[in-house]
Order: structure tokens, then sequence, then C-alpha cells
């Protein structure tokens, strides 16, 4: 895979650049949180609310500065399921009471994940699947923004639609040049600034972020303080089992978002997050989310990439944001809710083209098929269902490609010496997928009375290889012959010695390999008075 560092400025960030990068994320976070929050079934508000509370908490404690965390559909879309049977148990108002308590159950969930070094296994998430990943993503980004070429439910027509591409183009051509002409120009919030006094100061008519508010149901986005309150849910063992595989849920797709996202940044920025301290920061930010009325979320893609794009690094960027996000809330909804979504949508246009990893193209006829198939299918499964979904079949599906792929290299080298012993040397693991092609190496009938496996170039894995290693010694031992394992590995030894008591097997710890003495009568003697 080629890399995407180009796709960001090298730079190793500024106090300036931090602020302005953290103010035009804030702005791009409003109407994203208050579309997921009409996704989940809740109030705009509580969105709102859960952005500037995952965004704050995240940048203060998480482990990956300059990602920004906040209301995500991933989550979104699990929780609408689980807003509805809240209601249908208790209620037309149950249902987001329901979801605060559940968060608090995510929070306690990724936090001992981040506890107990669970953040690590991101490591085992291939390249392939990284890949399909983030074009899966950006596929999903950019479908999202269609949605905001309705209006009334409608797709626009007419002047109304060639407004809003005009808009855009406008805003994705501004956010283009700006950085060509001062790369230190905070693009994104220049091109947001520029269009909304165009549409302001002609009196154009637009779709703007308090009509697309009012459009899906809402009111507006002025409100005050979220406040403390325990979830009003029964504490009964039914709301425990009714809520405890949605948190398990909602935990598992917020740590993958997350933890992608900061090993996507981390390459980005050729620097290096910390993925445990991540994951008790999100935990610690959806438990605060539960506490105080908000939906909850994880890091956004999108969001951390307009962050970086505009050169926000450090933690500032996304304390800046979320303070400049509860500052547009308490006192200049006003104005935000003027802001044209056309500006809005050309910004996360841009974030789409840098998002998508383009070089796949380029290197489809250049690596293996099976990693073209896990990209393709990564993709496609990110798009149609979710993140969780797809980075889990593309991980087990890269799993058993490579557990196929080392069964099919396990070998044997055959070498009957000067005393008439047969060695097998053996190279290649020996586990589960191999076992049955290691088996079809030996001719117990036709073998010698002495024979000796060789596993200096090899490894016992796990337990199907000690059990084929115990029927293979046991085929010989019927057939009146003797066999001896050498140059077994500690660990392997060690798995071996485990399994004694369900297996027999003779192993010989020979370092100086005796057999290939020139008195092998003696060597006999030494292995037969070592057995008394």
């Amino acid at each position: 895979m080629e890399s995407n560092h180009s796709i960001v400025p090298a730079s190793k960030g500024s106090v300036q650049a931090d602020i302005f990068s953290g103010i035009t994320v804030a702005l791009a976070l409003v109407p994203e949180a208050v579309a997921f929050s009409f996704v989940a079934g809740v109030s705009p508000m509580v969105g709102l609310f859960g952005a500037f509370m995952m965004c704050f908490i995240t940048a203060v404690l998480g482990g990956r500065p300059g990602m920004i965390s906040g209301a995500t559909g991933a989550m979104a879309v699990v929780m609408v399921s689980l807003v509805m049977e809240g209601n249908a148990m208790g209620g037309p108002q149950a249902g987001v009471q329901y979801l605060f308590f559940t968060l608090l159950l995510v929070g306690i969930f990724q936090a001992l994940a981040g506890i107990f070094k669970l953040g690590k296994f991101i490591r085992m998430v291939p390249r392939s699947v990284m890949m399909g990943f983030v074009n899966g993503l950006a596929i999903v980004i950019f479908l999202s923004q269609l949605k905001m070429f309705k209006a009334n439910g409608e797709w626009m027509q007419g002047e109304p639609l060639w407004i809003m591409l005009g808009l855009v183009a406008l805003t994705m051509g501004i956010l283009t040049i700006v950085p060509k002409i001062y790369s230190k120009a905070p693009g994104a919030l220049i091109a947001i600034v520029a269009v909304s006094a165009l549409v302001i100061g002609f009196n154009i008519e637009t779709s703007t972020v308090l009509s697309f508010i009012q459009g899906n149901g809402g009111t507006g986005i002025e409100s005050g303080l979220p406040s403390f309150a325990i979830p009003q849910v029964p504490f009964t063992w039914e709301t425990l089992v009714f809520v405890t595989p949605y948190a398990i849920i909602l935990a598992a797709i917020g740590l993958i978002e997350s933890l992608m996202t900061l090993s996507l940044i981390d390459e980005l920025t050729d620097t290096h997050g910390h993925g445990n301290r991540e994951c008790v920061a999100q935990g610690i930010g959806n438990f605060t989310n539960g506490l105080f009325g908000g939906m909850g979320g994880c890091a956004m893609i999108g969001q951390s990439i307009i962050n970086i794009s505009s050169g926000g690094r450090g933690r500032l960027s996304g304390i800046v944001a979320a303070g400049a996000l509860l500052f547009f809330i308490l006192f200049t909804s006003t104005y935000i809710e003027m802001v044209p979504i056309a500006a809005l949508v050309g910004v996360m246009f841009i974030v789409v083209i840098k998002t998508f990893a383009w070089s796949t193209f380029n290197i489809m006829n250049k690596i293996p098929k099976s990693d073209v198939i896990v990209i393709v299918l990564v993709t496609v499964l990110t798009v149609k269902y979710d993140l969780a979904i797809a980075v889990l079949c593309g991980v087990i599906i890269s799993a058993l490609i490579f557990a196929w792929e080392n069964a099919l290299r396990i070998r044997a080298r055959k070498v009957v010496d000067e005393h008439g012993i047969k060695h097998y040397q053996i190279y290649g693991p020996l586990f589960f997928a191999s076992t049955t092609l290691f088996m079809s190496k030996f001719d117990v009938e036709n073998d010698p009375d002495e024979v000796i496996i060789d596993f200096q170039e090899s490894r016992i894995m796990d337990q199907s290889a000690i059990e084929t290693v115990n029927k293979l010694t046991a085929m010989y031992e019927r057939a009146g012959k003797s066999i001896h394992l050498m140059h077994l590995s500690k660990d392997s030894v060690r798995l071996i010695r485990k399994a004694e008591k369900i297996c027999v097997v003779n192993v010989v710890e020979d370092p100086d390999y005796f057999v290939c003495i020139d008195n092998y009568r003696q060597y006999r003697e030494n292995l037969e008075f070592e057995s008394l």
C-alpha cells in the first residue's frame, strides 16, 4: 500500500493552527451530531451534548492528540434499536434513559479494555483490512452527505439543486486553493466563513443548519449546559439483561473505530498514539455521557482528518473544538444556524477525497489476489453493514488465508544415514491446518526400524500438532519401530511436556545431535540408561 502522507501538510503543529482547526471542526460537528441524533431517535441536543463531552474528554485524556471524537453513525445505527425497544418497554421517553444507562456499561467495558491493554490487538489488523476500512468509510461519509441534498424528504431539483452544487463547488475550490497560497491558513474555516458571508450577503435561498434541523423535526440548537442525572430506569436484572448485549456491541464498535482511526492518524502524521490510553479515555467519555445526557460516541475519522489537514496536531485542537461547540450551543446558536449546509458538505467532500486510499487502484495488480479480495470485502461490508462487522470479517478471512498458505509450506527432507536410520527434516510450522500434509510425508510401512524427526526448522504450534505427532508415534510403535523427535524448540518441548498425560511422544533433548556420531550403539545405550 502506498503511503497517504501527502494528503496532510508536514507540520509539527502550533497553537494558532490548533485554534483555527478546532473552530473549523466545531462547525463541522454541528450537522453531524444533529444528523446522528436523528438516526438514533433522540433529541438533537442529546447528540450535540454527546459530541461536546466525547470531544473534550478524549482531547484531554486520550492517547492520540489531534484525533476528534463525537457522536458517530456507526454507533447511532445500533442505538436506534436500543431506543425503540426501550420506548416499547417503558413509554415514549424511556428509550433515551435506557440509552444513558447502556452508556454507563459501555464506558466500563471500554475502560477495562484499556486497563487490560487490549488496545494492542489493533496490531493484528492487516494492511488490506485497513485499506478497505478507509475506503469504505470514505464512501459512507460521501453517501451521508448526499442526504443533505434533500429538502422536506424530497431530492432537490431545479434552481435549489444548482445553487447547492455551486456553493459546494465554491467551498471545495476555496479549500483547495487557500492552502496553496498560504499553507498555514485555516482553509476549511475560511471556506465556511466565505460561503456563509456570500449566502447571507446576497440573501441566497439555500438550506442552512437551522432549516436542516427543522426539516428533521427539531427546533434549534440553543440550550443550556448539560446537567447531571442518574438514568431513570428500573435497576433490575431484566434491565441488565436487556442493555448488556447492546453495551458490548457499542463498546466494540466504538473501540474498533477509534483504534482504526488512531492508526490512520498515526500514519498520516508520522507519529505514534497510545491505543490503551485511548480506550480508557473513550470509556470515561461514554460513561460521562450516560450521567450527563449525551448520546456518547467514538473517534470520527472525517472530523479527525479535517483537524489534521487544517494543521491541528495537539490536544488544544480537540479542546478548542469542544469548547467552540459548547460556545455555539450557549451563545451563538443563531449565527451557527445561518451557516449554509453546502459549505459543510463541501468540506466533507474534501475529507472524502483525502480519506479514500486512491493508491488502491495502483496496487491491485501488484499485491496477492487474497489481499485484493479482503480490501473489496471490507469496503463493501463497511458500506452495507458497519465497521465492526467489516473489520471482524476482514481479520478472520486474512487469518484463514494466512493459515492456509502456511499449511502448504510444511515439507520434509528425507535422508537415510550410514547406520540405516531414516531422518525426516521438517520445514515449516506444524499446526491445525498443516497436520494432514505433515502426515502424508511419512511412510510407516516401508521405513526402517529407527526413525528420527528433526524439528530444527519447524515448530509444534498447538494441540492439533501434538495429537498428530502422538498419532504418528503410535503408528510407528504398532509397526514395531522406534521414532524420536529431535531439535525441538523450547516452546515446542514445553507444549509436549504439558501434554504428556494425553499423548506419548519420544522427545530426545540432544543439543549435540548424538545420532550423528559413528558409534550409534553407544547412542542407543545412552537412551536406555536415561530411561531407567
